[in-house]
């Protein structure tokens, strides 16, 4: 059913289109055109204007022929977390790298090639399905801001899957972390820092008093924090008179996480009440984890689908986010699918020819798995 040489060349095709975060226009004009020359419905919402970007997120469909079949969606995202202008595609023992001084880009290409080889060879072969949507989605690598601009809850549909996450292939992510962001400027006050430094109130200083009573790291076997970013000060010879940071904290318990959250913010505020500074805290949730649990029709079509086709099915937890978690926060049922793209965000990352048609061969059994079912049984 699988056209393996289409598969692949659309998977090539894909990486070599440059398509950083907030710059996927060429992309999703690409395959925009592909499935409506062959004969999808094909939308873009007006993400691009929400988020600052110069693309949308793509919405198509293959309409089906069982109208009491659930309505499911397989998804994708555009953006790559750097440029891949200039990338050399290679395939060497079965294996694709890029030969460049790039990534490949595999983080997603290698969920959309699969979703959209999926929904081609259904329609070829004349099996009975229900609706499928394709969502393709832009800014997922900065934030998930595409998703969550996107109006999904309006679509109608009733689950789905996210094509976006390493090997192996057949494994799927059934439960992930809440993530938090904080954003912390301290305000000091200048002073010459060689005729009168005592005047001063210096702001690295505070931040480090209260950096050096955080605990931060591996926090329990599910909860993480970190600060990633600091920067401030205008010379050696001025007192610090502000300083950022950026910084976060993820957990799967969210008692857990609140508890940590809550001691980073005390130790800024205990150390700016100290020194005598000012501190400003900007705490947002960026989105909440979920579980999937057995018995869910989602996940539990997901296994069956997997070992339909011979794979071992293992369920993952993990403390990153995709457009899942958005999507379970709008109430749409959505399961992350491992893909095979492996080393992600780095110049070594690569994908195995098996796990790019694995992956297809899963997307397509999830549709068929979901023509089994009705509607009202869910």
């Amino acid at each position: 059913m699988i056209n393996e040489p289409r598969l692949v060349n659309l998977f090539r095709d894909l990486c070599l289109i440059n398509a950083p975060s907030l710059q996927e226009k060429d992309a999703v004009a690409y395959v925009h055109q592909l499935l409506k020359s062959e004969g999808f419905e094909v939308m873009e919402d007006e993400a691009g204007k929400a988020i600052g970007g110069n693309a949308n997120n793509l919405i198509a469909w293959l309409r089906g022929n069982l109208p009491d079949a659930p309505r499911i969606f397989l998804s994708a995202h555009f953006d790559t977390v750097e440029p891949t202008a200039g990338l050399i595609f290679e395939e060497k023992d079965g294996v694709f790298y890029s030969a460049s001084d790039t990534i490949l880009g595999a983080d997603d290409k290698s969920g959309m090639a699969p979703a959209i080889e999926a929904v081609r060879a259904i329609k070829e072969s004349g099996e009975p399905h229900g609706d499928v949507c394709l969502l393709f989605s832009c800014a997922e690598e900065i934030g998930l801001l595409g998703a969550a601009a996107l109006k999904i809850e309006d679509l109608g549909l009733d689950f789905g899957y996210v094509l976006d996450t390493g090997p192996p292939v057949g494994s799927f992510v059934n439960r992930t972390a809440t993530h938090d962001k904080i954003d912390i400027e301290i305000k000091g006050r200048p002073a010459h820092a060689g005729k009168e430094p005592e005047k001063g109130i210096n702001a690295i200083q505070v931040a480090a008093d209260a950096i050096s009573g955080m605990t931060l790291g591996r926090i329990g076997p599910m909860t993480t924090a970190n600060i990633g970013i600091i920067s401030g000060g205008s010379g050696t010879n001025v007192v610090c008179p502000s300083v950022k940071l950026k910084a976060e904290a993820r957990g799967v318990d969210e008692a857990e996480l609140d508890k940590q959250v809550d001691h980073m913010l005390k130790r800024f505020e205990s150390a700016a009440a100290k020194w005598g500074a000012e501190v400003i805290i900007d705490h947002r949730r960026e989105y909440r984890g979920y579980e999937h649990s057995e018995g869910q029709p989602a996940l539990d079509l997901a296994l069956r689908a997997s070992k339909a086709i011979g794979l071992e099915p293992e369920l993952r937890t993990t403390l990153g986010g995709s457009d899942a978690n958005v999507y379970n926060g709008k109430g749409i049922p959505s399961v992350v699918v491992g893909t095979g793209q492996d080393k992600i965000h780095t110049h070594d990352e690569f994908l195995r020819r098996e796990d790019l048609i694995n992956t297809t061969r899963l997307a397509i059994q999830l549709i068929k798995e979901a023509a089994k079912l009705s509607r009202a049984s869910l």
